[in-house]
């Protein structure tokens, strides 16, 4: 009963911190939340090259969790992220960098997260879509409390939660699902900038 009672409250802590952040009107003058450290990784970018979160240090980051041969929301979610990449004006890349993290290493190799960057219209500049070993992916996702598992017909079920992390390498909002407003997400991105 004590063990359930614990997972219990762990995945209504875990909901409530990935809760959407909406912003209402009146509060948009309210700097976002600070959650948490963001969780470190160590992963290979679409050109081959190690990357890390410490890389992007002085950098506002949006950390996302896609596959290529998604049939269903990746390609709503990585449109929305190239919709705003581009309202983001000079910013993007220079201020603002998004990460696009599988969570099928096995198949997403570097040249097929290339070409599927290139097909989403992703500015490269900016935007770095990553893989790794199935350990070093299984360990990122962990840590960022995503759920990804095989499924019988090949394709991946997966938790879809975007991550906004300021300059500092802390953890500022969590949306999830792929349904989140474009534009209340830019102005998050923004408002960190300030």
């Amino acid at each position: 009963m004590r063990a359930a009672l614990a997972l219990m409250f762990v995945v209504l802590a875990s909901l409530m911190l990935a809760q959407p952040h909406r912003a209402a009107p009146a509060a948009q003058e309210q700097a976002l939340p600070k959650i948490a450290p963001a969780p470190e990784f160590a992963l290979i970018s679409q050109d081959g090259a190690p990357v890390k979160l410490a890389d992007y240090r002085g950098k506002v980051v949006a950390v996302t969790f896609i596959f290529t041969l998604c049939a269903d929301t990746c390609p709503v979610l990585t449109p929305m992220m190239s919709f705003v990449q581009d309202q983001l004006g000079a910013d993007f890349g220079e201020k603002v960098h998004f990460v696009s993290i599988t969570v099928d290493p096995e198949r997403d190799t570097p040249e097929v997260l290339k070409e599927y960057a290139q097909a989403f219209g992703a500015n490269l500049s900016g935007w770095a879509f990553l893989t790794g070993t199935p350990d070093a992916i299984r360990d990122v996702t962990l840590r960022y409390g995503i759920f990804a598992a095989k499924t019988a017909n090949g394709s991946i079920d997966h938790t879809f939660l975007t991550s906004i992390i300021d300059q500092r390498g802390i953890l500022r909002v969590q949306y999830l699902g792929v349904r989140f407003d474009p534009e209340e997400f830019r102005r998050d991105l923004v408002s960190l900038l300030k």
